[in-house]
């Protein structure tokens, strides 16, 4: 598969009219249905063209002759469903396309130009192929040059970006032979023989010439043999084939070039003349280099895991040459921290653990001060604190305070900076400008330039709504962490990604416009799937797939089709969907247990373990005898925000006797795709006196508190382990971005008023989202 060869011994050849069925076949129709089997049979097919193309590269440029005139149909046909699907698949085939002549460049970028006068997420998608389409024609191959090299990590001086793909499976979901097959097909590679740094030179060098010098002036198959024939020598040509090119890149930004043909071309000369020089610039079939998946590792969501750790991790190990500021010590030592440790006021603060008051008129008699902060840095500090005998333990220990530079604040205010100030959860709007605050906010908003950053972690979830719902967690954590001591933040960039699963027999895939099921186990997959048409034909079918792999086809993972799937949603799906953090504090019963601050991203349920058996028997006897659900149920006072579209949000208290509350983040169809929570009880009001309550609740800020002696169970995210009981109320709130509260500390330094933001925390946004990835965003 990636030997090099040239057309005769590769894939068969197909004919445009095979690819034009194709590409029917996986286009998104208006009399589709949304059930399971057509979502795997568009799957399949997506997965199958491509595959149909992949070494051969007179199929992939006549896929990309019909894909180019599919697109101009469905634009003169304003055929929006299409055009989508059809622009992420004709991409996909560029990249990997040995050569493209200049007039198909011509017509992709005119009609990615055309889609910016189109309404979100039209515009921002063409933009984005548009800027990508320019780069290409002025300097071909340079993609496909980028992304092998940043996905494999090969060393170079010339563009020092690397990206680590991490599969975190739900250890309920994928338990016994089911994971091991998604394993065995994740972390096998997908060619025959594992792949070297040098094989994956050679096909850059490769992919490069043939991309800028095309059939005319390279022969494929002599190029191939040469770069075999050359050993370790082929890294110095890799060196300056990168070179080339990324000079060529800043040259066009600066409206030059023109001399990348002549250096490549001379550099073709010096590879293939060892072997014929008489012959070296005859022409000849190209040879296809496909792309191989990204570096995957797998891993089980485990109690234990921690996604600082494992990035710190991946870190050290490919930046060795780097300083950290971080010393082994101190990263055992901040392990330990848990979601109470690091509150808002003390977000600023950095200290070590004192055995003593820290004053020194208190130390004993005789007993001297240890050595000052100039005296001793960080780990040496620590160090000399666990030497000391016990007996001078309670002298004063080389502690020492961190104060926040500049560069941090900066780093966190770009993480945080939206176009639109002072929202929580809020942003820029799907539906124009009515209510926007309400609106969920699709694609990257920002216009304050990020700083660089040469590390990419794509987090891939795999599960149902209980991994996001530890990831939001993790996530939370991972901010607050950073914050506190920013290390990672300035290095890496997160990006996060989510494959639906659930290990029920029973798939449940509501069509759009219906509502959400309350027991669906992935009702946040639900809903990318409803907005997303190609989410759903190519995530959401393989969601569907992996539970029958090992029971239907255990040879399947030869195939690689998992890891193939992923590939594709990892390059192609850059369209994020932001979903709001809530933050609940959990008070109990009592006063022996203090009171717990957690998250929570899909679901929370509050219900009376008691009385939880009586209900279902309740509602059967309320159908023949009135007001029989009066008897069940505790009284709890609730006080609220309701929410509006004309965002007047009215403060609201009532008191109501129930059994259970749920409270949903996640919208129930697309008609009520608003930014807030839905609360909504087990007991309908209307069969209650309190005729004044209504069925459902639209709210951001509740807070519930059980009247009774009755106490409450509270599961998050519909995860058993994540059970909290004999409870007594909870306050649920967006949840504040660490860098928002960095900002407030560093004001409140300086006596000025918390309550109205001043300078550049206006325009930061005030909620933490968790961003998912998506190939469109949100269709309208």
């Amino acid at each position: 598969m990636f030997s090099m060869e040239a057309t005769d011994g590769c894939s068969p050849k197909v004919s445009d009219q095979d690819l034009y069925r194709s590409i029917q076949g996986v286009l998104p129709r208006e009399c589709d249905t949304p059930q399971a089997a057509d979502c795997i049979k568009k799957g399949m097919l997506r997965w199958t063209l491509h595959k149909k193309v992949q070494n051969n590269p007179e199929n992939s440029l006549s896929l990309v002759r019909v894909l180019i005139k599919e697109l101009e149909k469905a634009e003169r046909r304003n055929a929006r469903k299409c055009i989508l699907p059809l622009l992420h698949t004709l991409m996909y085939a560029i990249i990997q396309t040995a050569y493209i002549p200049d007039e198909l460049y011509k017509q992709v970028y005119d009609v990615c130009k055309r889609l910016l006068t189109h309404p979100q997420p039209y515009c921002s998608v063409g933009l984005s192929c548009s800027q990508q389409i320019k780069m290409e024609r002025s300097t071909p191959g340079v993609t496909y040059q980028r992304m092998l090299t940043a996905e494999q990590s090969l060393k170079n001086e010339y563009y020092p970006f690397q990206e680590r793909v991490f599969v975190l499976a739900d250890p309920d979901v994928f338990s016994g032979p089911v994971g091991q097959v998604l394993c065995s097909d994740i972390e096998t590679p997908s060619s025959r023989e594992p792949l070297e740094p040098l094989d994956h030179m050679r096909c850059v060098v490769q992919h490069v010439l043939q991309a800028v010098l095309g059939a005319e002036h390279c022969h494929g198959r002599k190029l191939a043999r040469a770069l075999s024939d050359m050993g370790q020598d082929v890294e110095s040509y890799f060196q300056e084939v990168m070179a080339t090119v990324e000079q060529s890149v800043e040259e066009a930004s600066r409206g030059e070039g023109g001399a990348l043909r002549g250096r490549l071309q001379q550099l073709y000369s010096e590879i293939v003349g060892e072997i014929d020089a008489a012959e070296s610039f005859s022409s000849g079939p190209l040879c296809d280099c496909p792309l191989p998946n990204p570096e995957m590792s797998f891993n089980m969501w485990t109690e234990s895991f921690d996604i600082w750790r494992m990035l710190s991790k991946w870190f050290r190990s490919s930046s060795m040459s780097e300083p950290f500021s971080l010393s082994q010590e101190q990263d055992d030592l901040e392990l330990g921290e848990s979601l109470n440790d690091l509150l808002p006021a003390d977000i600023t603060r950095f200290s070590y653990m004192s055995n003593d008051s820290g004053i020194e008129r208190d130390l004993p008699p005789g007993a001297e001060p240890s050595p000052s902060l100039e005296s001793t840095g960080p780990g040496n500090s620590w160090e000399h604190c666990k030497s000391e005998p016990e007996s001078s333990r309670l002298s004063r220990a080389g502690g020492f305070r961190i104060k926040p530079s500049m560069k941090t604040s900066m780093v966190l205010l770009q993480d945080s900076l939206e176009d639109h100030p002072n929202t929580i959860g809020g942003g820029n709007g799907r539906r124009g400008e009515r209510g926007g605050a309400l609106q969920r906010r699709v694609g990257s908003t920002s216009s304050f330039p990020k700083q660089p950053r040469h590390f990419t972690a794509r987090i891939v979830a795999i599960g149902d709504d209980r991994i996001l719902g530890r990831l939001a967690k993790e996530y939370y954590l991972f901010r607050k962490r950073e914050a506190r001591r920013l290390f990672l933040t300035m290095k890496i960039n997160l990006q996060f990604y989510y494959i639906p699963v659930h290990n029920t027999t029973s798939p449940i895939s509501p069509s759009k416009g219906h509502l959400l099921k309350p027991s669906d186990p992935c009702s946040l997959g639900s809903y990318l799937s409803m907005v997303d048409p190609w989410y759903n034909s190519n995530i959401r079918s393989l969601g569907y797939m992996i539970p029958e792999m090992q029971q239907t086809n255990p040879g399947r993972s030869k195939d690689h089709f998992v890891s193939d799937v992923i590939s594709y949603y990892i390059r192609m799906g850059q369209q994020p969907v932001y979903f709001t953090i809530y933050f609940v504090k959990i008070t109990f019963t009592g006063d022996k247990r203090d009171a717990v601050e957690e998250v929570f991203l899909t679901h929370l349920e509050m219900e009376v373990p008691e009385l939880s058996h009586i209900t279902a028997l309740v509602k059967e006897a309320s159908k023949q005898k009135k007001n029989s659900a009066e008897a069940v149920g505790t009284v709890v006072s609730l006080n609220y925000r309701k929410v509006t579209l004309s965002g007047r949000d009215v403060d609201k208290g009532l008191s109501v006797r129930t059994s259970g509350v749920q409270i949903n983040a996640i919208p129930s169809s697309e008609a009520e795709d608003l930014n807030c929570l839905t609360m909504t009880f087990k007991e309908s009001p209307a069969k209650s006196k309190h005729s004044n309550v209504e069925s459902k609740i639209r709210t951001r800020n509740i807070r519930i508190r059980s009247i009774e002696s009755r106490a409450f169970c509270v599961t998050l995210d519909k995860d058993p382990r994540r059970t909290y009981r004999d409870v007594q109320s909870i306050e649920v709130s967006p949840c504040l971005d660490p860098g928002y509260c960095l900002q407030k500390a560093l004001r409140s330094k300086y006596n000025l008023s918390e309550e109205n933001d001043t300078g550049l925390s206006k325009y930061m946004n005030k909620g933490l989202p968790l961003p998912l990835n998506t190939f469109a965003g949100i269709i309208t």
